[in-house]
């Protein structure tokens, strides 16, 4: 593999994955990336020029596509957009790019037959109960609850298709959320080490009980490669570090690991349809793959995330009020 084709390569977990991959491997990086609002040049500043290629463009150009496909071994799709409450705002841009644009990916890759490895989402399945001790498998039925979760599992789907009806050399990992360097500040961790950074009361949904299962973006991309290399065609993997969470917990560790108190938050209008937690499943990876994520420890990486975000406010400040502007709007 060369050289890999990497979908929004800069975005917040495609700029992680090129990072990783340009640290641990010798592979040259063609990023293909629209740069829109979630996508950041400076996420990818300071890798070397010879083995990284920025490419502005859209994943549903066929044409540009077509050409790019030609130049490499493999491809790593991770463009999408993938904001829930964009997603309930307008829920177009999600079938342009999460339905369309993966279609036109899969047809070059069908034509020029290069591996293909499709990132999605625990989102597909829905959500669990607070007190239900299951956690999503490669098995789980999908029950997406959102535009954007809708039109992500219908991606999977047109994989899956394409590899049984045309022999795409495709497979799929569905993550759980993320956290690290590079996120844009709409997200949820980011938007509160960002406010209490700036001295502003951190917002939560609800009561705050909502449960997300985190791994730090540099776990999920030694997972990508994993699976990029030892992979079989047409699986499904999922990827997690039993990093549940509740938000509430969260932001009071992110108050307490910046030195304010632990109760310094605001309770904000829920999100219509929030689901209530996501739990991940990885045990078909890390034993047919032998994959183990390295940030086990969930507070130090979380730190590590803080110090990240107040050494580099001068990659999230310029979106910062407006983030601030379109919640308040919405009471959030």
């Amino acid at each position: 593999m060369g050289t890999l084709l990497v979908t929004g390569g800069a975005g917040f977990i495609g700029s992680n994955f090129v990072h990783h991959v340009i640290d641990h491997t010798d592979h040259a990086v063609i990023v293909l990336d629209k740069l829109t609002y979630a996508g950041n040049a400076a996420s990818l500043a300071g890798l070397p020029e010879d083995r990284v290629r920025l490419v502005q463009g859209d994943i549903a150009d066929a044409p540009l596509v077509d050409e790019l496909f030609g130049q490499v071994d493999a491809v790593v799709h991770y463009a999408a957009e993938s904001h829930n409450d964009n997603s309930l705002h307008d829920p177009r841009p999600f079938l342009d790019t999460n339905i369309v644009g993966t279609y036109t990916l899969l047809e070059a890759a069908r034509k020029h037959d290069k591996r293909f490895h499709h990132i999605s989402t625990d989102e597909v399945y829905g959500d669990l109960e607070l007190d239900d001790p299951a956690r999503f498998t490669e098995n789980t039925p999908y029950n997406p609850s959102s535009p954007y979760s809708s039109t992500k599992a219908g991606s999977d789907l047109l994989v899956r298709a394409w590899v049984r009806s045309f022999g795409v050399k495709a497979t799929i990992s569905n993550c759980s959320n993320n956290y690290g360097p590079y996120q844009h500040v709409e997200k949820f961790i980011p938007r509160q080490i960002t406010n209490v950074l700036r001295g502003i009361r951190p917002k939560l949904y609800g009561k705050g009980e909502n449960v997300r299962d985190w791994i730090h973006a540099d776990d999920h991309s030694s997972a990508v490669l994993t699976i990029l290399g030892k992979g079989v065609i047409g699986e499904t993997y999922l990827i997690g570090a039993d990093g549940e969470k509740d938000n509430k917990t969260v932001v009071e560790l992110i108050l307490a690991l910046t030195g304010n108190p632990a109760d310094a938050y605001d309770h904000v209008t829920d999100r219509p349809g929030h689901d209530l937690r996501y739990a991940i499943d990885s045990t078909k990876l890390r034993t047919e793959l032998g994959w183990t994520p390295r940030y086990q420890d969930f507070e130090a990486g979380l730190k590590a995330t803080i110090d990240w975000y107040r050494d580099n406010e001068d990659w999230w400040a310029p979106a910062k009020d407006g983030v601030e502007a379109f919640y308040a709007s919405k009471g959030q």
